[in-house]
């Protein structure tokens, strides 16, 4: 009986004890900051290079448009030797599609995902006539990636799809990054649509390398829906201490609205440019983002605001393909990059100005 007594009064202390380090453990972390970037160290790729591109909207747009991102990412398939494979939402631009047959003619392999509904249009149909192998996630909710790897080494990916008005119309963001590891966190999500044929929530959430440091710019990568973007996102949010700025086609993610206007009555400076056709949506937190006096403004350009673009302290960017909603965080197949570079910040600050003050101007003369 003793023995029994004393073994019960034993698990009540380690019990206790075991409470008492948690509550230290999670105390420290909140002070020292901790969950601003991931834990552990990151993989390094010293030879990784980031660049960042916009699109330059123009008041219009016809067949003979030249210079954009579409003969950007087509230059760079005609330099493939090995491999191509598109993840791509929307995806009608000829000048890339006739890129991808070139590849393939010289015997590059090329592959293609997209979604169900834009399987018919000219990329997919230009694709489908020259034999280039591709499949559709045949669901409801969206195959949302905007996504190229070339040749394992070399990753494009951003919220622009590949279309005419999204390369010369709509406001968008590109990185282009050449690192191996990156390229196999992408292959390995490309892989689990096209030969398992796993989209959405039934993808694994298994990146290869979730945090890398590429010659110093440290950057989290994060697949949807099947993966943790909305509290990652949340969690920098809440971190913010100086700035969080926001550029957003869509924003409907009542949590991450509610991290937004709890920085702004912490005094911190909150500043946003929200899509001026979905601002009225059912579901839109403009107003609510308005009536607590965030300073945010419905865009300026007369066709799209297409970024998904968070800024904080000048320092962090959150973008990709995923939209701040709940389709995007419980449903569709997304990409967020998180990068940890005040030098890649400064280039997101400057179009978030300019889109900013497009925005300010429109509003002033109405």
């Amino acid at each position: 009986m003793n023995n029994r007594t004393n073994e019960r009064r034993l698990g009540w202390k380690e019990f206790l004890l075991s409470l008492f380090l948690i509550v230290v453990v999670w105390a420290t972390g909140d002070l020292l900051g901790i969950g601003i970037r991931p834990t552990g160290t990151p993989e390094s790729d010293p030879a990784g290079v980031v660049r960042v591109l916009f699109t330059n909207p123009r008041a219009q747009s016809s067949s003979t448009n030249t210079g954009g991102l579409d003969e950007e990412l087509a230059a760079l398939i005609d330099e493939s030797q090995v491999s191509v494979d598109v993840a791509a939402f929307d995806f009608e631009l000829a000048k890339v599609a006739d890129a991808l047959v070139r590849a393939q003619q010289r015997g590059v392999q090329v592959r293609l995902v997209t979604d169900s509904d834009y399987e018919e249009e000219l990329g997919p149909a230009t694709l489908r006539a020259a034999g280039v192998p591709f499949v559709t996630d045949d669901r409801d909710a969206f195959m949302h990636n905007k996504f190229v790897v070339i040749d394992g080494h070399q990753v494009w990916t951003g919220s622009w799809n590949l279309t005419e008005n999204g390369t010369y119309r709509h406001n968008n963001n590109v990185l282009v990054i050449q690192s191996t590891k990156m390229a196999k966190n992408f292959t390995a999500e490309f892989e689990e649509m096209f030969e398992d044929g796993a989209f959405g929530p039934t993808s694994p959430d298994s990146v290869p390398y979730p945090y890398l440091d590429l010659n110093g710019i440290q950057i989290e990568t994060i697949f949807e829906s099947e993966g943790n973007a909305r509290e990652r996102i949340i969690d920098l949010i809440e971190d913010a201490d100086n700035s969080v700025l926001f550029m957003s086609f869509v924003l409907t993610d009542n949590d991450i609205t509610k991290a937004i206007i709890a920085r702004h009555r912490a005094g911190v400076r909150v500043a946003g440019v929200i899509e001026s056709g979905n601002i009225g949506d059912a579901g839109s937190d403009f107003e609510a983002l308005r009536q607590a006096g965030v300073d945010v403004l419905a865009d300026g350009n007369p066709y799209l605001l297409h970024h998904k673009v968070i800024i904080l302290d000048g320092a962090i960017v959150i973008t990709g393909s995923y939209n701040f909603s709940a389709s995007a965080a419980e449903n569709n197949d997304e990409n967020v990059l998180i990068l940890h570079s005040p030098e890649v910040a400064v280039r997101y600050v400057e179009e978030f100005d300019s889109v900013y003050s497009t925005a300010e101007a429109t509003a002033a003369s109405h």
